[in-house]
């Protein structure tokens, strides 16, 4: 059976399953590959002073393509991945980012949100979505719009597109980039300063780029595993 190049809408759609005969690694490269690959994630972090150099943007591609494999509810792919490059509309995101942010920061997050973000020495001031090289602005698709303005439902959208961010972020970090995740709230403004369709919710802002040279980042210590597995 061929495999279509283009997706289109499935709804109601026969099943029509394939034969999936991956081939079998050895044990002794698994357990390889799980070892470097646990020992590569674990030097991820979470970077918000970035240098202006420039990255290869085929590798940001790829990487989006990488989260595009994710799965999702029912195999609905609700998701948008806008890759901003022009200056003057990350300067306008920007702005308006920030107004959102003082706002919090004077006390629409709550003392104890305030708190907890404390340890991470955050503010309103975001740098980073104009220095970064590479800006992905990540929209999840509350339900399908076809070109008639007919409607389907999505489901399990935020768990589809929080896997696929997932994604993202460990692809550009195993390709030698730095990212960062940022909310601000409300995001209204991204959809109209992006023109996206009804449809659409702005999820994650996600700056991409090598990190400054001066750059710092919080003297965290992240979970041991037998914090965080439980084996039973």
């Amino acid at each position: 059976m061929s495999i279509p190049t283009e997706w289109t809408p499935t709804h109601g759609a026969p099943y029509r399953p394939v034969a999936y005969r991956p081939e079998r690694m050895p044990t002794a490269e698994s357990l390889a590959r799980a070892a470097e690959l646990r020992e590569r994630m674990g030097r991820r972090r979470t970077v918000r002073q970035f240098s202006p150099d420039p990255v290869p943007e085929q590798v940001v591609r790829d990487a989006i393509a990488c989260a595009a494999t994710a799965p999702s509810g029912a195999h609905q792919q609700p998701w948008t991945f806008v890759l901003v490059k022009d200056p003057g509309v990350r300067r306008r995101i920007r702005a308006a980012a920030e107004e959102e942010e003082q706002l919090s920061y004077a006390g629409r997050l709550g003392e104890e949100w305030l708190e907890a973000l404390r340890p991470l020495g955050t503010d309103e001031v975001k740098p980073h979505l104009t220095d970064a090289p590479a800006l992905i602005v990540v929209f999840q698709q509350r339900y399908w719009l076809g070109e008639d303005g007919e409607k389907r439902k999505h489901y399990y959208v935020d768990e589809s597109v929080g896997i696929a961010v997932g994604m993202l972020l460990s692809a550009l970090h195993l390709s030698g980039l730095a990212a960062l995740v940022h909310t601000p709230s409300p995001m209204r403004f991204l959809s109209e300063a992006l023109g996206r369709p009804v449809n659409e919710k702005a999820f994650a802002v996600i700056p991409v780029g090598y990190p400054a040279d001066d750059c710092e980042v919080p003297d965290l210590v992240r979970k041991s595993l037998s914090q965080v597995l439980v084996e039973v």
